[in-house]
């Protein structure tokens, strides 16, 4: 067999997650909010719909192709509180009828020749303006979910509920995503609320 080469990828610090943040507007935000409580793929949020998403029971539902033509594989994430907010309270009491998805644009479609109302694709070119207007070094939306993940595994989060969470099919892929390594997932949510709360807090003063 070939040798692969594994590239290390950049994880940014929470205070430098924190400034890019500060730096985004409003869309921006709930946008990156949506990947980082949910330690989604951005493809999953981009293609995230309201019917995806369950008040009565407090869940967002996210699907992901884990094989490369494989069908599609679901699985519910706890919401937490600041993102049942953003979602519910704020984008859902503002969405236009007719329109499935929670983050959609318009665009011209080659394919069909004219101006169409989809979800977004890729929205990674709005990161490299945000780190420059931050004056943090250049991250794109994936490091989100190792940063996340790190900071489960630093408040002692069992790797198997990580790895339910990050959606991975094996321990070995979430453990690339940690940088040290029986609650309900509820709880699991929980827990990474508060303790990112408490960075949030300590970076405002």
């Amino acid at each position: 067999m070939m040798r692969v080469e594994i590239k290390k990828v950049y994880v940014p610090s929470q205070n430098d997650i924190e400034k890019v943040f500060s730096a985004a507007n409003t869309e921006q935000l709930d946008y990156l909010w949506c990947l980082r409580d949910t330690l989604a793929r951005s493809r999953e949020v981009n293609q995230l719909k309201w019917e995806d998403i369950d008040l009565l029971n407090n869940t967002i539902t996210l699907y992901t192709r884990k094989k490369k033509y494989g069908t599609k594989t679901p699985r519910k994430i706890p919401m937490t509180k600041k993102l049942c907010n953003i979602l519910w309270h704020r984008l859902h009491s503002k969405r236009r009828k007719g329109i499935p998805w929670v983050f959609w644009h318009k665009y011209f479609s080659r394919k069909e020749g004219k101006v169409v109302i989809g979800p977004f694709k890729d929205r990674k070119k709005f990161m490299r303006s945000l780190c420059e207007k931050a004056g943090v070094r250049y991250f794109r939306f994936h490091p989100l979910r190792h940063a996340g993940a790190s900071l489960m595994e630093n408040i002692n989060i069992p790797i198997a509920h990580i790895q339910e969470i990050l959606g991975h099919e094996n321990r070995k892929a979430t453990e690339t995503y940690i940088h040290a390594i029986n609650k309900s997932k509820y709880e699991v949510m929980e827990r990474f609320e508060c303790a990112r709360t408490q960075i949030d807090k300590q970076s405002d003063s």
